[in-house]
Order: C-alpha cells, then sequence, then structure tokens
C-alpha cells in the first residue's frame, strides 16, 4: 500500500462508521415518525364508537381529528425549532415521545367530548418536538452530499406511517372492538376504544427510552459573522418576495387539505357506503397509502429534480401543479364511486397525485430562502401546511356532511367537493407562482441577500 493510501484508510473506517451511524439514527427516528402517526391518525378507525358512546357529531369528530391536534402542533413547531437550536435535540425528542404516548393513552381515560378534546391537544403538543428536532440531527449526521437521500427517508416515514397506522391500528380494533367492556387495573372498566388507545399509545414510551440511546450529533456548521437569522430577517426577506412565499404557502397548504381530509374521512366512507368493518377500511386505505403514497412522493421528487437538470427551476411548483390537477381529476370521481372495487381502483392514482408534491415542496423552502433563515422558514411552512391542511380539511368535510348535505352517508360527496375545490384552487396559485419563484431563485443563487443587497454568504444551493 502506497504511503497516501496508508494515510487515507484510517481515516476512511471512521468516515464509513460515522455514515452507517447516521442512517441508525434515521432509522430510530423514522419509526418515531411512525409512532406518532399510528397514534394521531388511530380517531379516524373509531369514529362510530366514540360517536356512539358520546353522542357526538361528524364535526365534532373532526375537531377532535384536525383543529384540537393541529392547533398546538403547528403554534409550538417555531419556538420548539429554535430551541433544537440551542439545546440537546434527542432530549427534546424522547421528552416529546415520551408526552405524546401519554397523552394518546390519557384518549382512553376518557368520558366526554371535552375530555377527549384535551388529550388530543396533548397528542399534538408531543409531536410538535419532532420533526423539528429529527431534520436538525440528520443534518448534522450526514455530508452534504448524503442528506438528501436522508432526509428522503425521514419523509418517506410520514405517508407510510399513515398507511401503517391504518394497517396496524385496523388490526389491532378488529381484534378489540367485538370484546365486551374491559376492566383494566387501577383505571377500571372501559370500552373497547378506549382500550385501543392504551394498545397504540404506551409502547411509544419504548421508543422515548430508545431515543435516549441515540448520540447527539455534533453540530455541522455555526453562523458565520454577520449572517441574519431568525425570524425578523426571514420576515423582511418574505415581504420582499410576497409572491413566491404566498403562491408556496397557499398552494401547498390547499393542496394539503387533499390528503387529509382522504386520509380522516375515506375510512367512514368506506364503513357507511360499502359496509366494511373498521379493520377492513384501515386495511384497504393503508394498503393504497403505504403503496401509492410512497410511491408518488418519490415519483414527485425525481420529476422536480429532472425539472431543475432542464433549467426549469420552477420545478417544485411545477410539480405541486401535477399533484393538485390529477388530484381534481381523481379526487372527485373516487369517492362517488358506486362499488368498493371502482373505488379502490380509483384510490390507488388519487393517492399517488395527493402525495406527489410532497418531497418537492420542503425542497423549494430551501431554494428561495437563504441558509441562516431555513430552519425557521421550514417551521412556518410546516405551520401552514398543518394548521390549513390538518386543522381545516377534516373540519371543513365534516361541516359539509352535517350541514350541506345533512345526511351520514353523504361524505363520500363530501370528500368529492372539498377536495375538487381545493385542488383548483391549488393549481392555480401555484401555476400564478411559478413565475415569482423563478425570479425568487435566480436572486438567491446570484447572491441576493434577504434585504436585496448582494452578500455572498447567503448564496445557496439544492439542500
Amino acid at each position: 500500500m502506497s504511503k497516501v493510501a496508508a494515510e487515507a484508510a484510517p481515516a476512511a473506517a471512521p468516515a464509513t462508521a460515522a455514515t452507517s451511524y447516521g442512517w441508525y439514527t434515521v432509522g430510530v427516528l423514522t419509526i418515531a415518525y411512525v409512532f406518532s402517526f399510528v397514534d394521531r391518525s388511530i380517531l379516524t378507525l373509531l369514529v362510530g364508537p366514540i360517536r356512539a358512546d358520546l353522542g357526538i357529531s361528524d364535526t365534532q369528530i373532526s375537531l377532535l381529528h384536525g383543529l384540537a391536534f393541529a392547533i398546538f402542533y403547528t403554534l409550538l413547531g417555531i419556538p420548539i425549532a429554535s430551541l433544537a437550536d440551542r439545546r440537546n435535540r434527542r432530549n427534546i425528542i424522547a421528552v416529546g415521545v415520551a408526552f405524546w404516548s401519554i397523552a394518546t393513552a390519557a384518549c382512553g381515560l376518557t368520558r366526554n367530548f371535552w375530555q377527549l378534546f384535551l388529550a388530543r391537544i396533548g397528542v399534538g403538543v408531543g409531536e410538535a418536538a419532532l420533526s423539528p428536532a429529527a431534520y436538525s440531527m440528520i443534518a448534522d449526521s450526514f455530508p452534504p452530499e448524503k442528506l438528501g437521500r436522508a432526509l428522503s427517508v425521514y419523509t418517506l416515514g410520514a405517508i407510510a406511517g399513515i398507511g401503517f397506522a391504518l394497517i396496524i391500528g385496523g388490526a389491532v380494533i378488529g381484534s378489540v372492538m367485538t370484546a365486551t367492556d374491559v376492566p383494566l387495573p387501577v383505571v377500571g372498566t372501559v370500552r373497547p376504544w378506549q382500550l385501543v388507545f392504551f394498545i397504540v399509545g404506551l409502547p411509544g414510551l419504548l421508543v422515548a427510552l430508545w431515543i435516549l440511546t441515540l448520540r447527539e450529533p455534533v453540530r455541522r456548521r455555526l453562523p458565520m459573522a454577520g449572517e441574519g437569522s431568525g425570524l425578523k430577517p426571514l420576515l423582511r426577506h418574505m415581504r420582499l418576495h410576497w409572491q413566491s412565499y404566498a403562491a408556496h404557502l397557499a398552494g401547498f397548504a390547499l393542496l394539503s387539505i387533499v390528503l387529509n381530509s382522504l386520509t380522516a374521512w375515506t375510512p367512514s366512507h368506506f364503513i357507511r357506503t360499502f359496509g366494511q368493518s373498521p379493520g377492513q377500511a384501515g386495511f384497504w386505505l393503508g394498503i393504497l397509502i403505504a403503496t401509492f403514497g410512497t410511491s408518488g412522493i418519490i415519483a414527485g421528487g425525481w420529476w422536480s429534480d429532472r425539472a431543475q437538470r432542464r433549467n426549469r427551476p420552477d420545478g417544485p411548483l411545477r410539480t405541486g401543479v401535477i399533484s393538485a390537477v390529477g388530484s381534481l381529476l381523481f379526487g372527485v370521481a373516487a369517492p362517488l364511486a358506486g362499488s368498493l372495487e371502482l373505488a379502490l381502483a380509483l384510490y390507488a392514482p388519487l393517492l399517488f397525485f395527493s402525495t406527489f408534491a410532497y418531497g418537492a415542496a420542503p425542497a423549494a423552502v430551501q431554494m428561495m430562502t437563504p441558509a441562516p433563515m431555513r430552519a425557521v422558514a421550514s417551521a412556518i411552512y410546516l405551520f401552514f401546511l398543518n394548521l390549513v391542511g390538518m386543522g381545516l380539511g377534516p373540519l371543513v368535510t365534516a361541516a359539509v356532511t352535517d350541514y350541506v348535505f345533512g345526511n351520514d352517508l353523504a361524505v363520500g360527496r363530501s370528500l368529492a367537493l372539498v377536495v375538487g375545490v381545493s385542488a383548483t384552487l391549488s393549481a392555480l396559485l401555484l401555476a400564478w407562482g411559478c413565475r415569482h419563484f423563478r425570479a425568487t431563485v435566480h436572486g438567491q443563487r446570484q447572491g441576493a441577500g434577504p434585504a436585496g443587497a448582494p452578500s455572498g454568504a447567503t448564496t445557496i444551493g439544492r439542500a
């Protein structure tokens, strides 16, 4: 071995080991992400028994599924993102996982709407700690040339998590919902739907302990002297490029209404319209999301990158337009299908297109935002995406069912209407924003700072 090779070999092993441990970190965090979606989504399969026992409407169920969870999940995302830039991220995540797991189990102790509403708020508070700190840990665990793949794996955990939540949750529900009331130590007698919350929530405490075994990665990059960071410089930058940010935030938030409405109310649609059990509805929808939803993200990310290689910097927004148009075409037809077989056939492309832009949308934030502001910009993006999509999507769909059609069996028509309107508005906004987005990205690549003045420190590339 030559002297150069001999000197290089010892250095290669630690680098390989560090990358391997980085993938281990991604794996553990992705499992936590899957658990988070199981705990937040299990409610969609329990609509019938909860309504029967608590005497509540579809609109109140939508508040439990969406607003109760989303309002604190989104509001706390920005301060937690700021905290993760200064404190131990591993510990923040572990505390969050433990908190939302206990809150999920607490849902099984509730006896009325408001108690369940408060418990769902607790789930949202805990889950707000995961993604901001996880993004940061992953970014510090990989070199730049491997970061995109690592973040893609974590992002796929979100859609796969929804699918697995429905499949696993459906299996759990199918095994306990035929039982009579269950006596538990200390807690007392609980209904079968309450037992489900204990079964899916308490194992998360083991995940929290697992996360505590991870090493806190060394921060790779500290702010450079003279760089602006934080919320105020970001707001100045956003005001200068308001068309790009308005089109992006509003367009993708409306697109989020599509997916959140579908995942919240399709199980009830299958149960009410086609006579499926909660376990069957969860299985079919979970399989479709886990396959076509994840492939949609992969295909959308590939298409966006391909567009940029062809000198189309607005590729992420074009990806959003394709997603919205495809969601419109299939989103109106699928919920109105007259048979389960036809509905499943139409839901496959619908879920593909409704997730098509979820990889490109956060990449667009990185492209049009100066480097020192990207963490807070990402938190603002998630704020709008979740507050509008998760908070309003299920609520509007339920309100249409209750107050427009006035019939529980009309939930399919409600889905078709909400998805159709949201997808149309999203396509129009994102198409309008393409030209402005190109100008913003061009300015960033030329080194324009947040105030419009040249500044080499803020030139960005792809994240």
